[in-house]
């Protein structure tokens, strides 16, 4: 794997879109599962978010993948959707936000750690330094937001959304090299949305008595967090690794904070504010390259001579 690769203003504007959607998939999130079992988000998250993508491959006709990787698209659907969204909201129905947070934050690392065993990716040592830096800053930003933050047993499935989620970055990558963004994200999004059809027995009933807010709620995580952003993101993916995209989810908890303080007045603590300084300069670490050392001309003893 190359990695030689620049995180372009392009890319950084697909990261963006994407880190500034998923943060406000936790207030939408809180709704839904007053209505709705985790299982039944899930599918209605990925199952918009499907019909997204199938509308957007009628009106601008997109290859799909070759038959070649269907199985492994699948199998990354599965992993990266199905998986990862069930193990998270079933998470969020005992643990604390703040403990979520801090977990999903190992996602870069965890990113960092398959892509090095799966395609043999080489991190230097800036980058790991700079992911451990961001990481700090993100449990600074988590406990100075007074969230509760406490272990236990369910916090398990949380540490198996983080792994689901950076084999899902990973092993899309390699394909967008000979299939289109859309198509790859589309194939995964209804493999994902399938592996979530046997836990939505409840979910007529569910729609018929959930309030207009809940129902909203599913809306725009099926629009915004999923399809705007998996599909920016995936865009991004393509353009640099998955290492260096993935280093910027430690922005994520920030945003949130941010979002809290325009939209719900809730000012941040100095605490935080100089956690979210840290965050940005860890990713900043992590996604520097050190300059070219220029050649020096070696001058030969003849022309020493003349």
């Amino acid at each position: 794997m190359d990695t030689s690769e620049r995180l372009d203003g392009r890319a950084l504007s697909y990261i963006g879109i994407a880190l500034v959607t998923w943060s406000s998939a936790y207030a939408a999130i809180a709704y839904a599962l007053a209505s709705f079992t985790p299982g039944e988000v899930a599918f209605a998250r990925l199952a918009i978010g499907s019909l997204c993508f199938a509308v957007l491959l009628l009106v601008k006709p997109v290859p799909l993948p070759a038959r070649r990787d269907w199985p492994q698209l699948v199998l990354l659907g599965v992993i990266g959707l199905t998986v990862y969204h069930l193990c998270l909201n079933y998470a969020e129905t005992r643990i604390a936000s703040g403990t979520a947070a801090i977990l999903i934050s190992l996602v870069p690392a965890a990113t960092a750690a398959v892509s090095a065993i799966w395609v043999h990716e080489r991190l230097p040592a800036r980058t790991l330094i700079g992911l451990g830096v961001a990481l700090v800053g993100v449990v600074m930003v988590v406990l100075a937001s007074g969230k509760q933050v406490k272990f236990e047993p369910m916090a398990a499935l949380v540490l198996v959304s983080v792994l689901a989620c950076s084999i899902y970055f990973v092993g899309q990558r390699p394909l967008f090299v000979r299939s289109s963004t859309a198509g790859v994200t589309a194939f995964t999004f209804f493999a994902g949305t399938l592996g979530t059809l046997p836990f939505t027995s409840g979910l007529p009933q569910a729609l018929a008595a959930a309030p207009w807010s809940h129902l909203a709620a599913l809306l725009w995580l099926g629009i915004a967090p999923s399809f705007v952003g998996y599909l920016a993101w995936n865009a991004a993916l393509r353009r640099a690794s998955a290492s260096q995209v993935s280093s910027f989810i430690y922005f994520s908890p920030p945003i949130a904070v941010l979002i809290g303080w325009l939209w719900l007045g809730e000012r941040p603590g100095m605490l935080t504010l100089v956690g979210g300084a840290i965050t940005v300069g860890g990713v900043v670490l992590a996604n520097a390259r050190r300059r070219a050392v220029p050649s020096v001309p070696v001058v030969s003893d003849t022309c020493e001579q003349n």
